[in-house]
């Protein structure tokens, strides 16, 4: 089998479809289904200044890369990389190393925010008073990443969020009975707007994991991948091990997955559009009196 487009060697060949691209090729297909995602939702506008969150993964990476190269066309758009050092002894500092070479190399500007710093203890040391790790990660990321985006006046945060985990997060939802969480999904997230949230954008979400990872492979962002050491034990890790297989068996199961949730998306935004609520330990939004963010801080520093 050769290349669809030039007949060179391929390198992926797309399911079910019967199509190889090669190297080249495949690159034109990833970049091109980015650019018409950003283009037909809107992602990114005149004079916006994009938070890229990063991790030093192939995921982010291959975002950072790719809105980089972006902004260098439109001199309107600003770019800057926000990395979260959740204090993971092993693993992030790992991943940080890699990310700061890039973002010096490219010229990016990198802002690094830790829980140490932010919050008085690394992850490594939460987990021994809350065994969940991944919950209390993700409630205190979210939370750092829209309150120092804030201060840095980024108008929309960038997320390296793939298809694959945006069908995870719809099944996780379903399997909970959280529709109202599942209306804030979507290439661009929240259900109304607000000065003390910044909107998330996904430039990746009609991309799946496996697409991802080629691509990240061939542009040299692999070469560090590492995951994290928490992450085996998440109910989440549990649903994507049970979309691989499903996927496996019934190849297009993911992308029907969200092609499905996608038609159904403006019916939930619609009736869980409700008035934004503020937290009263911080004020940062919140759909109860205090925010999940402050509820774990006080569980975390109480004697």
């Amino acid at each position: 089998m050769v290349c669809q487009k030039c007949a060179q060697d391929p390198v992926y060949e797309i399911p079910k479809a019967n199509i190889q691209y090669c190297k080249t090729c495949f690159s034109e297909y990833f970049e091109h289904k980015v650019w018409k995602t950003i283009r037909e939702y809107g992602l990114i506008e005149k004079n916006d200044h994009i938070g890229v969150a990063v991790s030093g993964g192939k995921d982010s990476m291959t975002l950072l890369y790719l809105l980089a190269n972006f902004a260098k066309e439109r001199r309107d758009i600003k770019i800057t990389a926000i990395a979260i050092d959740e204090g993971i002894e092993g693993y992030r500092n790992r991943t940080l190393d890699g990310l700061k070479k890039f973002c010096g190399k490219e010229k990016i500007n990198l802002r690094i925010f830790s829980y140490q710093e932010e919050f008085g203890k690394p992850l490594d040391i939460m987990v021994k008073k809350y065994p969940k790790a991944c919950s209390v990660c993700g409630v205190l990321r979210r939370y750092l990443l829209n309150t120092k985006a804030k201060q840095l006046g980024i108008t929309k945060l960038a997320t390296g969020h793939n298809l694959d985990d945006e069908a995870q997060s719809v099944l996780m939802n379903q399997f909970r009975n959280n529709p109202a969480v599942s209306s804030r999904l979507g290439p661009i997230t929240g259900v109304v707007q607000d000065a003390k949230f910044v909107k998330r954008i996904k430039p990746l979400y009609f991309l799946s994991e496996k697409e991802t990872s080629t691509y990240a492979f061939l542009r040299g962002f692999m070469d560090t991948y590492i995951e994290c050491p928490y992450a085996s034990d998440s109910y989440r890790a549990q649903v994507r091990d049970m979309l691989y297989e499903f996927e496996a068996k019934f190849p297009g199961t993911k992308k029907n997955i969200i092609q499905s949730f996608l038609e159904v998306l403006p019916v939930l935004k619609s009736k869980y559009k409700a008035e934004m609520r503020y937290c009263q330990t911080c004020g940062e939004p919140s759909q109860n009196e205090q925010c999940k963010a402050c509820q774990f801080i006080q569980i975390l520093t109480e004697k």
